[in-house]
């Protein structure tokens, strides 16, 4: 490496393309936009919309439409019983300490606890849902499952 290898500021400003300033730029005349038509106008009047097939009928519109797709569905975040071996003997699980501890990223759809796994020791665990199967392992293990309101 030697002084005449460094590059100046200004040789890494990236060079702005002049358009329409003469024929020997290489982007005179047309400013590199062809020969008429509306993609070679400015303004509003020149966007062409996403999903434009210049009149053919768009491919969205072509396909049939099916299903419905709730927005306002809730997301459960799923809790297996296995997933809860991190917590010690006789601990509190709240939503709160799931969300803490990295277990459940979106605790406000609720949380819904299911019998994947089983537990060693007593838990008290805070849920919004449980399924039977769940109750029924945590209940065996002494444990306590106690339904909390959104």
């Amino acid at each position: 490496m030697n002084l005449s290898s460094i590059l100046s500021v200004d040789d890494h400003r990236k060079k702005m393309k002049r358009v329409g300033r003469g024929p020997g730029s290489g982007h005179g005349k047309t400013s590199g936009k062809g020969n008429k038509g509306q993609k070679a106008r400015s303004g509003k009047g020149a966007r062409i919309r996403p999903g434009f097939e210049g009149g053919q009928m768009p491919l969205y519109r072509r396909l049939p439409k099916r299903g419905f797709v709730n927005e306002r569905k809730d997301q459960w975040t799923l809790i297996n019983l296995d997933q809860l071996s991190a917590f010690e003997k006789g601990d509190c699980v709240s939503p709160e300490i799931l969300k803490e501890k990295g277990f459940a990223k979106n605790i406000k759809d609720g949380i819904k606890l299911l019998g994947r796994g089983d537990l060693k020791f007593p838990l008290t665990i805070q849920v919004h849902a449980v399924s039977s199967s769940a109750r029924a392992k945590v209940e065996k293990a002494k444990g306590k499952v106690e339904i909390i309101p959104f």
